[in-house]
């Protein structure tokens, strides 16, 4: 307890003192003014002169007990008109439960020597030195979920040791399962003759943001103790989606939302940065700034609506939101950054990160009556086990499970209604491109063709050179207007990108047979982009990260490609590596992630060569501490450092004022009737 009193009301009481005590002084100085009256005798002229010497209108101070006393009455009152306080730390009662919040929010470093949850320790620990004998206490541990780190004990030691062992992490935070564990403890604190359980009091170490306040309900003395500084600033990514443009598969869009959840408008650099995956390197850290953008401006999310109104007056509405296009044909990590770094109190969102999944082994068939050049090229590409097969085995056995299914100078009479295909010299059924017919009905062929341009920009066409490709016939393809032409020849289109529902058809309107192509180094890199295209266009979206706490599910079947028999694998954190144990059947769940940051097993599991854990919690980001205990359960009295005020103005009156107005009632009663 502080001894030293703080004054709340001083200059109003030193007012009063200034001008009542003088008052009461001068009251003594004066002397009673004498009544004059003439008198016949010369004795009684003497008495007359004495009596006008008595009636001047001041006396010299004596001594005077009541004038003390009503002195010493009248500072007193002042003392207590200055309303003075004294803070001090409430003690343990004998059945104490210790709830502290170890969620993202708490990581906040807006109070002295640490962060939040070190804070909510400390005092802990000194809630923990205040247990008389025999009084018990537990600790209780909570975020999105709770556990029993100590239950009831009079072990001082124990306790101590039990609360620094309390490790923050980075979920959100949720107090009724906290709550149900405190009601639960309390048959625990039945004492051994089998009476109803002592009180208990708790006592909840929080910034108070949870995210189940209406769910609440709690028996015992709640004392809630605020942590945190009101006016902290934090500038947080709240939100964060990635996919691929449907028309380029090969190009990512990243969109990102920010908040400010400060008490003023903050502008906002943010940064975008790549980083390939490698599935032999440990850490993925070597990241290539990309794109990064200055013009955004945050407008703070405790702003009333009348104050944004007359911002986006004022020319200075929010721009809160960004977008990103990049291309990555290969597998990779975004990071993205927000750069307002000073004076932000919580780490923990200000980056988050997207994995982007590599390019899987492309299952394709070539469906083909024999096309030396279309077969080499098949053979020499990274494939999972390509399919080469006539018509007749096509028709036979109508396969449906490829990524890629090419035809020469072949349409087949059956045809999935969704994948994806590429024609070579053929035209699909029914599709939208079509042959061009003269009068007659002929189909027109077009013949000694050159290439007159094609889209430089395209995925498929990108860094080849096609000036010198020669056709010696050519179909004279009729081309919608919802098709792309990505090749243009002397004499029409001559290939062209077209998407019908749940197909892709990429249509090569000649046989590469009646052309050089085959014979230019443009033609399998042609090939190997277009299979890669017309792959990707069918998978179009990015990995989704978790949220802190999450246990992802490994498939069994992913495990045992790289696991050979053992029975543990590793798991690399943002903090380390952790050993864990795998069961010898069944999918695997990974432990709850708790950090945000990247993760990796080791060995890398196929399709979880990263994973991405962000925070993305707008509740937990707004590191603004609540006024009132969660639910408006339990009483908030505590002002500074988990201390209690302690009003002493009725302690002055009770003690002093009242006492020493009854002697001074004594005093007066006394000369009066002496």
């Amino acid at each position: 307890m502080s001894w030293l009193p703080t004054f709340l009301n001083l200059p109003f009481a030193a007012l009063a003192a200034a001008l009542a005590l003088p008052a009461l002084v001068a009251l003594y100085f004066l002397k009673l003014k004498r009544r004059e009256a003439p008198v016949s005798s010369t004795i009684l002229w003497k008495k007359a002169v004495q009596d006008l010497q008595v009636n001047s209108p001041f006396q010299r101070l004596r001594r005077n007990l009541l004038l003390l006393l009503q002195m010493l009455l009248l500072a007193a009152l002042l003392l207590a008109l200055s309303n003075p306080v004294s803070l001090y730390r409430p003690g343990a009662g004998e059945n104490t439960v210790i709830l502290i919040d170890r969620s993202a929010s708490m990581n906040a470093t807006d109070v002295k020597n640490g962060s939040r949850l070190d804070e909510a320790k400390r005092r802990a620990t000194d809630l923990v030195e205040s247990m008389g004998r025999g009084a018990r206490a537990m600790v209780i541990a909570f975020d999105d979920s709770a556990e029993t780190v100590l239950p009831y004990t009079s072990d001082v030691p124990a306790l101590r040791n039990a609360i620094d062992g309390i490790q923050p992490t980075d979920r959100p935070s949720r107090l009724k399962l906290a709550y149900q564990l405190a009601d639960a403890q309390m048959n625990v604190a039945m004492n051994d003759t089998g009476n109803a359980p002592a009180q208990q009091r708790v006592f909840l170490y929080s910034d108070g943001r949870v995210l189940d306040a209406a769910e609440l309900a709690l028996r015992g003395d709640l004392q809630f103790e605020p942590i945190g500084d009101p006016a902290s600033r934090n500038i947080a990514i709240v939100a964060l989606s990635a996919k691929r443009n449907y028309d380029t598969p090969t190009q990512v869009q990243v969109f990102a939302r920010l908040a400010n959840h400060g008490p003023q408008p903050q502008n906002v650099d943010v940064q975008l940065s790549v980083s390939a995956i490698d599935k032999e390197q440990l850490n993925v850290d070597a990241f290539e700034i990309r794109q990064v953008r200055s013009n955004l401006r945050v407008l703070p999310t405790r702003w009333t609506d009348a104050q944004r109104q007359q911002a986006e007056q004022a020319g200075e509405g929010a721009r809160d939101g960004v977008e990103f296009t990049l291309e990555l044909p290969t597998a990779s990590v975004i990071r993205l950054e927000q750069m307002a770094r000073e004076g932000d109190k919580l780490p923990q969102d200000d980056q988050a990160f997207v994995v982007v999944p590599p390019p899987k082994p492309l299952s394709v068939a070539l469906v083909t009556d024999g096309n030396y050049f279309l077969e080499k090229a098949v053979r020499s590409m990274n494939l999972q086990t390509p399919a080469l097969m006539t018509p007749a085995n096509w028709e036979a056995q109508q396969p449906g499970d490829f990524d890629v299914v090419m035809f020469d100078r072949y349409t087949p009479t059956f045809l999935p209604p969704a994948g994806n295909y590429v024609w070579f010299g053929a035209l699909p059924t029914g599709a939208a491109i079509k042959q061009m017919k003269d009068s007659k009905g002929v189909a027109r062929v077009a013949t000694d063709v050159e290439v007159l341009d094609w889209k430089r920009d395209h995925a498929m066409l990108r860094h080849l050179s096609l000036g010198r490709l020669f056709v010696a016939e050519a179909e004279q393809l009729d081309v919608p207007l919802s098709a792309e032409v990505l090749i243009e020849g002397t004499s029409g289109p001559l290939v062209v990108l077209s998407r019908e529902g749940r197909a892709a058809h990429l249509v090569v309107g000649f046989d590469v047979m009646q052309s050089n192509w085959p014979l230019r180094v443009s033609f399998p890199l042609f090939l190997n982009n277009a299979l890669q295209y017309m792959a990707a266009a069918s998978d179009l979206s990015v990995r989704e990260s978790f949220a802190p706490g999450s246990t992802p599910k490994l498939p069994r079947a992913n495990l045992d490609r790289v696991l050979d028999g053992k029975s543990r694998i590793g798991l690399v954190t943002p903090n380390g590596t952790v050993d864990v144990p795998i069961s010898p059947t069944g999918d695997f769940a990974l432990p709850p992630l708790n950090k945000v940051g990247l993760y990796r097993t080791n060995p890398v599991v196929p399709q979880y060569e990263r994973l991405a854990v962000n925070l993305l919690d707008d509740n937990e980001s707004n590191i603004e501490p609540v006024a009132a205990a969660p639910g408006a359960i339990g009483r908030v009295e505590l002002v500074e450092g988990g201390r209690r005020p302690l009003q002493l103005w009725w302690w002055i009156v009770a003690c002093v004022g009242i006492p020493l107005l009854l002697i001074e009632w004594w005093v007066y009663t006394r000369r009066v009737h002496s």
